[in-house]
């Protein structure tokens, strides 16, 4: 009997082909201070850190200090860090696109410490990804033209990257949306707002959720391009409870974020979806297979992936 060895196997990709929802969710009247409740409550359970009391800029910043000094092992003075601030992490003319430049192209600054030696100060750790920092916040208030108090806020080193926006259940996930729109024209990109680092909203009554790039360009930040979480076989992960379960683990949402949404040419955020997330998996797969088995040249090595989308 021949004994096969495994070439390449693969667990860990975040586009699930089996999920089992949960047996009971919970349908009935919910209010939206409860669903905001249970969904912290979740997310602390799946090894997120809750802060309670982070809720205005000058607190934000502060926690980003920590979290960047723990991920670069290094120690900032004041004046360094108001350095660092001033000259790259918040730079008074940087837009919502500068911010997504830092986070998708320019993550790694180099920066001069007041002895002159230079290190390079990385905003992410995108080779190893589990050791960026995943914390929640909730109720953050800023001012723009407008007074406005954001749900629930996911902050990856400090900086928040994924903004949440929920309804009770029962009303309509557009009046999320709306706020959402509403927010990003008030308060979001107001100056000296981190919230200008912002990749991605998430939308929930509950029983819908969904998720979209955070973009300026009006073609693309209608809800059309809202997009429900799902399996490989495309069947829809809509309840929040189950949307937390995938969307919102660790890794999965990680690699979202960082591997996951592209940055192209014309200075638009896309946020890739699922099918195209398990198409790009499995390219990947494919030719990390074909590498180990040293099988370059033949028909086995290759494969094709059939979309059929504009």
């Amino acid at each position: 009997m021949t004994d096969y060895k495994a070439i390449a196997e693969s667990n860990n990709f975040i586009i699930l082909d089996k999920y089992t929802k949960y047996s009971q969710v919970n349908e009935s009247y919910q209010s939206e201070s409860d669903l905001e409740r249970e969904f912290i409550t979740d997310l602390k359970n799946q090894g997120y850190e809750y802060i309670p009391g982070l809720n205005n800029p000058e607190n934000m910043l502060t926690n980003v200090r920590r979290q960047l000094q723990t991920l670069n092992k290094v120690q900032f003075s004041e004046d360094e860090w108001q350095r660092f601030v001033e000259q790259y992490l918040d730079k008074p003319s940087d837009n919502s696109i500068d911010k997504t430049r830092k986070i998708h192209d320019d993550f790694i600054y180099d920066f001069v410490f007041d002895d002159g030696h230079i290190q390079n100060i990385y905003l992410l750790d995108k080779k190893n990804i589990a050791r960026n920092k995943v914390q929640v916040i909730k109720q953050f208030e800023q001012t723009g033209t407008q007074a406005n108090r954001y749900d629930v806020t996911v902050l990856v080193n400090g900086l928040p990257l994924v903004q949440i926006e929920l309804k009770k259940r029962g009303v309509a996930i557009r009046e999320a949306f709306n706020q959402v729109h509403r927010y990003s024209k008030e308060s979001l990109n107001t100056d000296n707002s981190l919230f200008k680092y912002l990749q991605l909203f998430v939308i929930s009554n509950g029983t819908d959720s969904r998720y979209f790039a955070n973009t300026t360009q009006r073609n693309k930040n209608s809800f059309d391009f809202t997009m429900n979480w799902a399996k490989s076989d495309n069947g829809l992960i809509k309840d929040l409870k189950d949307f937390t379960a995938t969307f919102f683990q660790k890794q999965t949402l990680l690699n979202v974020l960082l591997h996951y949404s592209v940055f192209d040419d014309s200075d638009t955020l896309l946020a890739m979806r699922p099918y195209q997330i398990a198409a790009t998996e499995r390219i990947l797969w494919k030719i990390n297979s074909a590498y180990q088995a040293k099988n370059w040249s033949t028909s086995d090595s290759g494969g094709y992936i059939w979309h059929t989308t504009g």
